[in-house]
């Protein structure tokens, strides 16, 4: 990147504080300049096609379009986009769910001070970054049985508060079916209970986000 040139960032978060506060820290920077802001996925989109950022910073939970959502929607018209995920969720389900969308970058917000402008940098020179914290996550569960679709459909319904006759209802299958797939859940997550599954499905990104 010869010194005349800055890399133009599109920074999407539905906070307006966190907005501001990634304003700050670009703007100290000669390298990198922010060309636009957007506050859900469906203006990120929006904002992307505008602009055509280098880079684009991407929360991922927000109103009208989740970022997952934006990013697979980017992607699909600009496959070269180079987007770097801002989140505070470490787990590792949704951090591969993200990659796999087609993110470059997984960054947690309590590290953006610290580490936003090193992975800017590495994004817009083509590298993939992903955070340590993250990365060990991933590294943990790389033998872990993943639920089917249908689990993690009943692991939501639990997470609701539901019943396994209400869950039974719900999905047009017998109580005994049901106790068989949360037994499955407990087992692949590793959990004591329904709490605890809902607890460690929700901190690795099975469900939530």
């Amino acid at each position: 990147m010869r010194a005349t040139e800055t890399i133009r960032v599109l920074s999407v978060d539905d906070h307006p504080l966190l907005r501001e506060g990634i304003a700050g820290l670009l703007s100290s920077n000669s390298e990198v300049s922010l060309i636009a802001e957007a506050s859900n996925g469906i203006e990120a989109v929006e904002q992307y096609r505008r602009h055509r950022p280098d880079v684009t910073l991407m929360d991922l939970q927000m109103p009208d379009m989740s970022g997952i959502d934006a990013i697979i929607a980017i992607r699909g018209e600009f496959p070269a986009a180079r987007i770097i995920v801002l989140t505070t969720y470490s787990g590792d389900v949704l951090a591969q769910r993200v990659l796999k969308a087609g993110a470059k970058a997984y960054l947690l917000k309590r590290l953006v001070r610290k580490e936003l402008l090193d992975t800017i940098r590495a994004v817009h020179a083509g590298q993939r970054w992903i955070n340590s914290d993250v990365a060990m996550e991933i590294a943990n569960h790389t033998m872990d049985d993943s639920l089917s679709d249908r689990e993690i459909h009943v692991l939501r319904l639990v997470a609701r508060g539901s019943s396994n006759r209400v869950i039974a209802a719900e999905l047009l299958i017998t109580e005994g079916t049901v106790k068989s797939h949360i037994n499955n859940i407990l087992s692949k997550l590793h959990a004591r209970d329904r709490t605890h599954a809902v607890a460690l499905a929700l901190r690795r990104g099975v469900i939530g986000v």
